[in-house]
């Protein structure tokens, strides 16, 4: 939000706090979130197939993230996205994929170097899909919604900015810090960055990203599979309140404790969802051998739970050997009514049409990642 009559507030303190920031209690939350976080990945190592928990939870994590910026869309349109074509959907769902897309950039990106300056320019600008770069436009101030009172005034001036972002990085790197927990250090680096402020825009989705970047950064994951917006969406006044306790305050610790909470509890929620998945997944693969044992394979299991919505090129891809028209013959038996022994009708699959192609609902697996804590 911008405001003529803002005070800059340059002074934003560098990094490492003055205040202690490895207390007793946080001490204590970082082992119990680390354990959490080595539990979930884990439970996602055994998976034999990731990709059906990463693709999933990252839309489900980009919907989350985006409606913490009233950026609203439903869940089965957002499924929807990436099988429909760009002029048909709209401008929340275009831009909530958009964020989607700036995750997996930003991980490709950390494949090749650590996060920075300018990864965090490239996330933002995938975001926002423009060129943006770092922010100098003046007034910028946060205000509160409801009231319009100023509450917080970012650093101002592009060379500013980037000192501090440098301050930043230098935190996370430099070995005089290595001691400290990367869970704590993400618990700063989130606060110091969403203070900074540092584009116009997208700071609080980039900051969301930049975290599960850390994580398997530190290779504290192997893949993008906990992501916090959720829980921030749940405890909106206590996140809120925590930021700004922060700067006016300097109460790192409760803001710390806030973030390590998290973790904790949405690698819990998270490996809960996983058993979800394997459980629908298992379920699915017994009716098939039960009652579709001539079409029955892996490969077929491993597509309907691909994605909620998926053309028939996602199976052809898995079983290159079959023919488009014996492709096309499996999933339309899955989409047909059959009896099962306990004398209840049902099906596997639900087919629509989506211009001249067919899209394969699979219920089962969107019912799991809506059901989410």
């Amino acid at each position: 939000m911008l405001d003529k009559n803002y005070v800059p507030n340059n002074d934003l303190a560098p990094l490492p706090p003055v205040a202690d920031i490895e207390t007793r209690a946080i001490l204590r939350r970082a082992i119990a979130a680390n354990r959490a976080l080595s539990d979930l990945k884990n439970k996602a190592d055994r998976l034999s197939n990731q990709d059906i928990l990463t693709s999933n939870i990252a839309l489900a994590e980009a919907r989350d993230s985006s409606e913490i910026e009233n950026i609203v869309t439903t869940a089965d349109l957002l499924y929807k996205a990436d099988i429909t074509p760009e002029v048909i959907l709209d401008a929340n769902t275009k831009e909530i994929r958009s964020y989607n897309r700036a995750m997996w950039h930003g991980m490709q990106m950390i494949s090749e170097r650590p996060l920075s300056t300018n990864i965090f320019i490239n996330i933002v600008q995938e975001i926002k899909q423009n060129t943006a770069g770092i922010r100098n436009i003046p007034g910028t101030v946060l205000k509160n919604p409801l009231t319009g009172e100023i509450i917080y005034t970012p650093p101002v001036g592009e060379d500013i900015i980037r000192e501090k972002l440098k301050n930043l990085e230098d935190f996370l790197y430099q070995q005089q810090y290595d001691e400290i927990d990367p869970l704590i250090k993400l618990a700063v680096m989130h606060y110091q960055f969403e203070a900074i402020h540092p584009f116009a825009d997208g700071n609080g989705r980039a900051g969301r990203i930049i975290n599960i970047l850390w994580l398997v950064q530190k290779k504290l994951l192997n893949r993008p599979i906990l992501f916090l917006s959720r829980y921030f969406l749940n405890h909106r006044e206590k996140y809120y309140n925590g930021l700004k306790n922060v700067t006016s305050l300097g109460d790192w610790e409760k803001w710390i404790l806030y973030v390590l909470d998290a973790i904790e509890q949405t690698a819990c929620n998270t490996g809960k969802l996983i058993d979800k998945i394997i459980a629908a997944r298992e379920a699915c693969k017994n009716e098939l051998q039960a009652y579709f044992p001539k079409i029955y394979s892996l490969d077929l299991v491993e597509t309907i739970f691909s994605a909620p919505y998926f053309r028939m090129e996602a199976f052809l891809r898995k079983n290159p050997i079959i023919s488009r028209q014996t492709a096309s013959k499996y999933l339309h038996q899955l989409c047909e009514p059959y009896k099962r022994a306990d004398g209840l009708t049902t099906r596997i699959l639900e087919v629509s049409r989506l211009g001249r192609e067919n899209i394969y609902f699979n219920k089962a697996m969107f019912d799991v990642l809506n059901d989410r804590e």
